[in-house]
């Protein structure tokens, strides 16, 4: 079965010249919505993918419809490929039904798994030149070391609860315990 999916961001646009394209295409059903493909939560598509059986044909007019990013596209193609549904978009040509539309969208796949390796070793490399200068990423602590003396002085006094310690020191209770009992497992 043809599946059509048609997609506007605003709206204020609307879907008539998707709609047309995807009428000559011959769907059987189409999806429509207005909602930016940046979000995530887009529930047509979510039907869409819910309803899609195996040897299903989804149909888009232009790719951009159905992702907003190339891992996006990627994601959804992959999810559609597990169910045993192809994918076909008219304007840029590419259907997944023939061979040499499986190869251009694997290019695609390896050119977005490439960028995302890329971007890996860079953000590595950067963590470690960082580590080298004595950065140290994360949170910083919420208790210094005096902090921890001075928890660990009211604490062994006798005087004072685990609760208004942290009162003291204007954490947590949760925060005092977590912080006095990293120390003893050091």
């Amino acid at each position: 079965m043809k599946i059509g999916y048609a997609r506007v961001s605003t709206d204020t646009q609307e879907t008539h010249l998707q709609m047309d394209a995807l009428k000559r295409a011959k769907c059987v059903r189409v999806y429509q919505e207005k909602a930016s493909g940046a979000k995530t939560e887009r529930p047509e598509l979510m039907k869409l993918l819910d309803n899609a059986r195996k040897g299903d044909v989804v149909i888009v007019w232009k790719l951009d419809r159905l992702a907003r990013s190339l891992r996006q596209l990627i994601d959804t193609t992959v999810l559609l490929n597990e169910r045993g549904v192809e994918l076909h978009s008219l304007t840029e040509e590419i259907n997944t039904t023939t061979p040499s539309g499986k190869l251009t969208f694997h290019l695609f796949a390896a050119l977005a798994e490439f960028e995302r390796d890329l971007l890996r070793q860079r953000v590595n490399a950067g963590l470690k030149a960082a580590r080298l200068r004595g950065r140290v990423g994360g949170r910083p602590k919420a208790l210094s070391e005096t902090d921890l003396k001075k928890a660990r002085t009211l604490l062994g006094s006798g005087d004072y609860t685990k609760v208004q310690v942290a009162e003291d020191l204007e954490v947590s209770r949760h925060t005092l315990w977590r912080a006095l009992s990293r120390e003893v497992a050091k």
